[in-house]
């Protein structure tokens, strides 16, 4: 059992972790001879009222509050995290999951490897028909079971839900170039791989129960196809929608594809954007959206 020490570390941006903070405060102190702490960074969230609910967690045994004023993205905030660690384990969680195992530290803490990932699940009762986010994780769910992760170990990793070795993490820190939204676990995968670390998976889910709205997601979305874009030559061979494009060798169809979007990628987002998306429409606007980017540049 991982004893010697173990820092619980969670980024947050705009979302109240408290009851995230006190279940995991909760289990930690349960846990005979545990040596842990709490850290959670506020990445420079412009609601400040929810920052201060935040800084409520420092009423918990072991835990630490850290408010920085600057936002300095996905990728340097788990790394200044991973600096501020005392322990030699860290578990890294993001803010807005839920812990839904009362084993949830003692399955991680029985667990072998350098790296485990844990996992996410999606309670059914948590969205709707109207929510797109929701959708589009339900409709993904088989993906994100054990069994199916460890198919392909370094593709299907996450940063919402894993444990490293602080020396393994600060040699191997996340890619602080990317400053925008998404893939900065898809890279930091790769990098685990071609230095020879192996992922572990563990069934250890954290629940997924609540979402943005859909113009938020649709955005959000936008946002990580650029990140994608830009980065399109590191992650070749880490992202399904990178593959289908590169598939597409008729310059024919990918004009065809360009066109359909400029014609009808407005349309297709007022429907994401609305009370009935469609998930189909969905995967068209992200391939459309994404073969137009150079369009828009």
């Amino acid at each position: 059992m991982k004893k010697e020490g173990l820092s619980i570390l969670i980024p947050a941006y705009n979302v109240d972790c408290r009851q995230l903070v006190a279940e995991l405060s909760s289990q930690a102190e349960d846990i005979d001879g545990l040596d842990y702490e709490i850290i959670v960074a506020d990445d420079g969230s412009p609601d400040r009222a929810t920052v201060e609910l935040c800084r409520e967690v420092e009423k918990l045994p072991r835990c630490r509050f850290i408010d920085r004023r600057h936002n300095v993205g996905r990728a340097a905030i788990r790394n200044f995290l991973a600096r501020e660690a005392s322990m030699p384990w860290l578990l890294f969680l993001d803010c807005d999951m839920s812990i839904i195992s009362s084993y949830f530290l003692d399955a991680y803490l029985n667990a072998d490897g350098d790296v485990i990932y844990g996992g996410y699940r999606v309670r059914q009762e948590s969205g709707g028909r109207s929510c797109l986010r929701y959708l589009y994780e339900w409709s993904t769910q088989q993906d994100h079971t054990a069994e199916n992760r460890r198919k392909r170990p370094y593709q299907h990793f996450h940063t919402c839900n894993f444990m490293v070795s602080r020396d393994v993490m600060l040699a191997h820190p996340f890619d602080e170039q990317f400053r925008t939204y998404g893939y900065e676990d898809v890279l930091f995968g790769r990098h685990l791989r071609e230095a020879g670390i192996t992922i572990r998976h563990l069934d250890n889910p954290v629940g997924f129960l609540t979402f943005e709205d859909n113009a938020s997601f649709v955005s959000k979305t936008e946002e990580g196809l650029q990140t994608l874009h830009q980065f399109r030559n590191e992650l070749r061979g880490y992202s399904n929608l990178l593959t289908a494009v590169e598939g597409i060798h008729v310059g024919a169809v990918r004009w065809l594809i360009r066109l359909w979007h400029r014609l009808f990628g407005p349309l297709e987002r007022r429907n994401l954007c609305g009370s009935h998306p469609s998930l189909l429409l969905f995967k068209a606007y992200k391939l459309g959206n994404y073969l137009t980017i150079n369009d828009s540049q």
